[in-house]
């Protein structure tokens, strides 16, 4: 994705299954599970650089002793910072002979993080200040070891402020801060009134205080709190809580929007938002990682059993297309094989952009991260090339009997899909110059290219991963191509246009700010129904205050007007470089809807490209994002 867009946060969870000795004396490492945890995080790194957080939960613990921990950074090196923070804190012990490593009760005794549960997070913020205060673990603390609860998530949920007025209706004095304060609080409420029905069923029947606690952990049921609490969340949300006296819980919300895996052997039990990382982490096949089911909690119990059970009904599944396009790591064994898919898919639209003639075209992509479908361009140019040399050899062979070297090199050698590096990520620059105009020169040099492989005859066409925005494209892309001097320029995205706004994720709430909703726009006011504008903008406002289960999509209205093409050609209008030496062609190609589906099987969440939200906060969402953007008015629709 060449625009800079924030997305999903990262989570993960360690439940070690074994005491500490067992991994001392199998790997010797006491801090084996802090271990695990850092590089389950760092293999998600992808998914937040706004922040970190760690928490852990020591199991066992005798009264007076802590037993709950919790770290968060809200730097952009954040992981690494606190991890290695508290590993000097650890060898710092070691130098003074409080811990002894070989002794796993010493290591347990005095290090925080020396715990059976260990949680983390990894932040890109879509909504709240970027200070520590806003990095997960989100922590309510008590004296009651079951009433402590420690919360990472991967959510945007769309109706924070009916939760909100919810708790206060019940007499709770929330603080209205993010959403994640919000499904806290919530969770805490269900969390507090089991422990209390559990605590008084004990006390009734004579139990001495002592063993409440033990009792306590067997009886506490986090699929009944959860159910209780996220009854009526909407949006899309992966979550790992923590309770205090040893329990584990993940949920993931009813149509699946938000990824999350897990890994469970005799060992160990570990949680991340992306299949890979544990794969890797762990040395795990693809069939040893299991996925979160939709609706599903999946918990792990203070004593290490371990069930999924579903927590409230589940919807259609509508994973997040975005995940398998652009976010989740690429050497997942199925989004390797559905980003090249989608760049196979692409291959017709190419081929009639560049008119068949592969002799003199050049094939290629920016940014790095759509490498992948670009193997997959190619792999189907190449197909569709080989096919047309097999049928013009038939053809000859049966004219003239055999095939003349001359020929030969025609149609193979000289006609062949080229493909080259034409754009290379030079350093990362400091955008330290204040003045916009410099910044932006500056940024058009964050790439460097390849001088002389493009001629002035040939047509450049270079893979993105979508076109959100448009800037980059303008300011950046688009000028550092142009310094090939092709006689043509074809960008080609693996995504659909990206029309409407997103609320379960990824940060791109703001309508206005879409390339190809400006686009719709101009070609409405071009061809005289700019007067459709304001009947949409009255639509929107008479629903405003009605049940978000009564919304419905005015938008689309705008988007009806056009084809596809027509809009992909005024987006070329938008983003044409001015002011360069370069005057070539330029061509916008976009993904389809039923090409993007084919592609990717496993997931069907297409709301931004579509407008058909999973649930009904996207409607409502959507609906004041126009407003917004009418009104002139900017920041999140929700």
């Amino acid at each position: 994705m060449s625009d800079s867009i924030k997305h999903e946060c990262g989570i993960a969870l360690i439940r070690l299954l074994k005491p500490l000795k067992y991994y001392w004396e199998k790997y010797g490492d006491p801090l084996y599970g802090f271990n695990k945890l850092f590089l389950l995080m760092e293999k998600q790194h992808n998914r937040g650089q706004d922040g970190a957080g760690i928490g852990a939960v020591k199991i066992g613990v005798p009264p007076g002793r802590p037993y709950i921990f919790r770290e968060r950074s809200a730097k952009s090196n954040g992981l690494s910072k606190i991890f290695s923070d508290k590993l000097e804190e650890y060898n710092d012990m070691v130098k003074r002979g409080v811990i002894h490593p070989e002794f796993p009760e010493t290591v347990k005794e005095n290090f925080d993080y020396a715990a059976e549960l260990l949680i983390g997070h990894l932040r890109y913020g879509t909504s709240g200040s970027y200070d520590k205060r806003t990095c997960h673990p989100f922590f309510r603390k008590s004296t009651w070891p079951a009433r402590n609860l420690m919360l990472v998530g991967n959510f945007n949920i769309t109706n924070t402020s009916e939760l909100n007025k919810r708790l206060v209706d019940k007499g709770i004095h929330p603080v209205f801060s993010t959403d994640t304060q919000a499904v806290l609080e919530a969770i805490c409420f269900q969390l507090d009134i089991e422990h209390g029905e559990i605590y008084r069923q004990l006390r009734d029947k004579g139990i001495a205080g002592e063993h409440i606690l033990e009792m306590m952990n067997e009886k506490l049921s986090p699929v009944r709190i959860v159910s209780a609490a996220a009854k009526d969340w909407d949006g899309g949300y992966a979550m790992a809580g923590a309770i205090g006296n040893g329990d584990a819980f993940v949920i993931r919300d009813c149509n699946g929007i938000r990824p999350c895996f897990y890994l469970k052997n005799d060992e160990i039990v570990a949680v991340a938002s992306e299949r890979v990382a544990l794969m890797t982490i762990f040395e795990a096949s693809k069939e040893d990682v299991k996925e979160v089911q939709p609706g599903h909690v999946f918990v792990v119990k203070s004593d290490g059993e371990c069930y999924e059970k579903p927590y409230r009904n589940m919807g259609k599944n509508k994973a997040c297309t975005f995940e398998r396009i652009y976010f989740s790591r690429g050497n997942d064994p199925e989004i390797y094989q559905e980003r090249k898919a989608l760049g196979e898919a692409l291959c017709p639209r190419v081929i009639k952009s560049i008119g068949g003639d592969f002799k003199h075209s050049v094939f290629s992509y920016i940014p790095n991260t759509a490498e992948i479908a670009y193997y997959g361009m190619m792999h189907g140019l190449r197909v569709y090339r080989r096919k047309q040399v097999k049928k013009e050899l038939a053809g000859i062979i049966s004219r003239e009997g055999k095939v003349d070297e001359e020929t030969l090199d025609r149609l193979i050698m000289d006609n062949w899909p080229r493909g080259e590096k034409i754009a290379h990520k030079d350093i990362k620059l400091r955008t330290f110059i204040s003045k916009e105009k410099d910044r932006r020169q500056l940024a058009s040099h964050v790439y460097d290219i390849t001088y002389g492989v493009v001629s002035p005859e040939d047509t450049l066409v270079c893979l993105d991963d979508s076109i959100v925005r448009g800037t980059t494209l303008n300011r950046q892309i688009l000028r550092i191509l142009g310094r090939t001097n092709p006689k043509k320029i074809v960008i080609a995205s693996t995504a659909p246009q990206i029309r409407y706004p997103d609320c379960y994720g990824i940060d791109m709430s703001e309508i206005g700010k879409f390339i190809a909703f400006q686009a719709a726009i101009k070609l409405l006011k071009e061809s005289g129904a700019g007067e459709l504008l304001k009947e949409v903008y009255a639509d929107c406002c008479a629903q405003k205050d009605k049940p978000a289960e009564e919304m419905v999509n005015h938008v689309k209205r705008i988007y009806d007007h056009f084809t596809a093409d027509q809009i992909s050609e005024k987006v070329r209008d938008f983003v044409y470089p001015k002011n360069t030496s370069w005057q070539g062609e330029l061509e916008i190609v976009y993904q389809n809807i039923d090409s993007l589906h084919r592609a990717i099987p496993s997931c069907s969440g297409d709301w931004y490209f579509t407008g058909d939200y999973p649930t009904p906060g996207g409607f409502k969402v959507l609906n004041n994002a126009f407003i917004n953007y009418y009104e002139n008015k900017e920041g999140r629709s929700y």
